[in-house]
């Protein structure tokens, strides 16, 4: 990890960051990035047109990564600039199973122009300000996939880091273009894709990020999804008629990837000029995707670990619980990440469940964890009220989820699904009256 020595450099970036999130949030990944070796950070995949329509932005963020003692490692292809010079040469694209054959015609065109782009990338990051290594072969030793139907075209069977960990250790962006060879020194075309997962398997990161024009991955309505908990959402999300082919494949790409990553890794989606936000905020800005965690559903305390609850409730909060909150409330339905980093907590008061407590881990916040949780709670929940208090920073979720609010002294209280104004106005009575279960801060 390239440390930061320009301290005033620091603090300007983290202003610059605090209009995008709060210092908390910042910091909490600042702090968590900079435990990791710099090999264990992220892996970034850049696509052709990224290059072709966004190569400004790009170089700015990665640079910006590096001015704050981060260092990513860049594989990028060429699928559009490879379109227009195959064109131009008139060799008409063909592809198998979503690959291009390469004759040996081609070859030469694919080399010459991933030279050029990955010359192109480097040079942007040195005129942003940014160290950069320009890596065009030595990485991705290949077999060839089907000689026969697709010519000079390969897979990776093995990953050479030499070249990588050099240039990371003078912290310099490693740029590499996904060009492979066999064991006999034949050059080969490599799918940008299937060479970033490549690299993503040897190298375990906590981060990968998958640059695109798109700026995530859409739902029915052309909107970003902001965020997949695949244990809980990939059955429901690949069922859906609006994903199309192109999307369903990454989706298991991705999962298939996650599978063999540590369970803290993840995969983001976004635009170049939106990367520093989707790393250093919870809310991000394109698509988190993460392996997650199953959910677990309780009708009782007895059912759950109490004490593996409580201290998820008390450091979400930073206060105490009362001691007798177990004992006092009666739990209606929890829902509790199976890890204990997000829960639940509804009782039944005035005839209709109550939230009582939405807790969620520090570390997991921005994993979209505590979200996944909720979204299952309210799958099962058709009306809800509940209380926050005025500062909680959480509200803005609470707004978006709720169907009305209203103040009532130190508390915001908000409903949804409630229609009838008598039990509206007993739901507001019973959060303006009914004592607190945390304990006030010392």
């Amino acid at each position: 990890m390239t440390p930061v020595h320009d301290i005033e450099t620091r603090q300007t970036i983290v202003r610059l960051l605090s209009s995008m999130g709060s210092a908390k949030e910042i910091d909490q990944y600042l702090r968590r990035f900079a435990q990791l070796d710099a090999e264990r950070f992220a892996v970034v995949k850049v696509g052709g047109a990224v290059l072709r329509d966004d190569l400004d932005a790009l170089a700015s963020s990665l640079a910006f990564l590096q001015d704050v003692g981060l260092t990513p490692i860049v594989v990028h292809g060429a699928g559009p600039q490879l379109d227009e010079e195959m064109a131009a040469a008139g060799i008409e694209k063909q592809t198998v199973d979503g690959l291009r054959v390469t004759t040996p015609a081609g070859l030469a065109i694919v080399r010459r122009v991933m030279h050029a782009q990955n010359l192109r990338l480097a040079e942007a990051l040195q005129e942003a300000g940014a160290r950069s290594t320009s890596i065009v072969s030595g990485v991705f030793e290949s077999a060839y996939v089907d000689r026969e139907a697709l010519g000079l075209v390969g897979r990776v069977t093995r990953v050479e880091l030499a070249s990588i960990h050099a240039s990371l250790r003078v912290g310099s962006i490693p740029v590499i273009a996904s060009l492979g060879e066999t064991v006999d020194g034949q050059i080969v075309n490599v799918n940008a894709d299937f060479a970033a997962n490549e690299l993503v398997r040897v190298l375990q990161p906590y981060k990968i990020v998958f640059l695109t024009g798109t700026g995530g991955l859409l739902d029915g309505e052309g909107r970003v999804i902001d965020s997949i908990n695949l244990s809980t959402e990939y059955a429901h999300l690949v069922a859906q008629p609006w994903l199309t082919g192109g999307m369903r494949l990454k989706i298991e790409q991705i999962r298939d990837l996650l599978d063999v990553l540590p369970p803290a890794s993840s995969v983001s989606i976004t635009r170049p000029a939106e990367l520093a936000k989707e790393l250093f905020t919870h809310r991000g800005s394109g698509t988190l995707v993460r392996r997650g965690e199953r959910v677990l559903r309780a009708t009782s305390w007895n059912e759950l670990d109490v004490g593996r609850l409580r201290a998820l409730i008390e450091s979400a909060f930073g206060r105490r619980l009362m001691p007798d909150y177990f004992a006092r409330k009666t739990l209606h339905l929890a829902y509790v990440s199976e890890n204990y980093r997000a829960a639940v907590l509804l009782t039944f008061e005035n005839g209709m469940p109550y939230l009582d407590k939405f807790a969620v881990l520090d570390e997991a916040q921005g994993e979209g964890l505590g979200r996944a949780v909720w979204q299952v709670m309210r799958a099962e929940t058709p009306e809800l009220f509940w209380r926050s208090r005025r500062e909680n920073p959480v509200n803005g979720f609470y707004m978006s989820e709720s169907d009305g609010s209203i103040r009532r002294g130190p508390w915001q209280v908000f409903w949804y699904g409630l229609e009838d104004m008598g039990d509206i106005t007993r739901c507001i009575e019973y959060c303006g009256s009914h004592p607190p279960s945390l304990e006030e801060p010392r």
